[in-house]
């Protein structure tokens, strides 16, 4: 069955960097759109960023833009997210997730499976 498993979160100081990774299996992953949403406490799930199943096209949340990039590694079936300059507002639950149409997806129904999530706390 398909599985997407991130990891890489953690607790960082404000303006430090993560970088998070998500690990697909069971589906031909070269074909799916991939993002990360995330989901603070009390908040409904928000988008992050998105690639094209090439890696040749991404798409970034106005409030990660310059700060976050997107990429993936299709030889290795893992999609990345470089998170830098991270601030307090960042803390959150990070989700991956798949999408089998063409990309640039930013709805969390738009996506057709998703990983259990992994916790990035930023101290001030």
């Amino acid at each position: 069955q398909v599985q997407l498993v991130e990891s890489g979160g953690g607790l960082v100081q404000a303006g430090g960097s993560l970088r998070l990774s998500c690990a697909a299996s069971g589906l031909t992953f070269s074909s799916f759109a991939m993002g990360w949403f995330r989901q603070a406490p009390g908040k409904e799930r928000e988008f992050v960023a998105t690639v094209t199943w090439s890696g040749g096209s991404t798409y970034y949340a106005d409030s990660v833009k310059g700060r976050f990039t997107i990429s993936r590694d299709n030889a290795k079936n893992t999609v990345y997210l470089q998170m830098n300059s991270l601030k307090p507002e960042d803390t959150a639950v990070y989700y991956c997730a798949a999408d089998k149409t063409a990309g640039w997806a930013t709805r969390p129904n738009n996506y057709d499976y998703w990983g259990q999530g992994t916790q990035v706390t930023v101290s001030s």
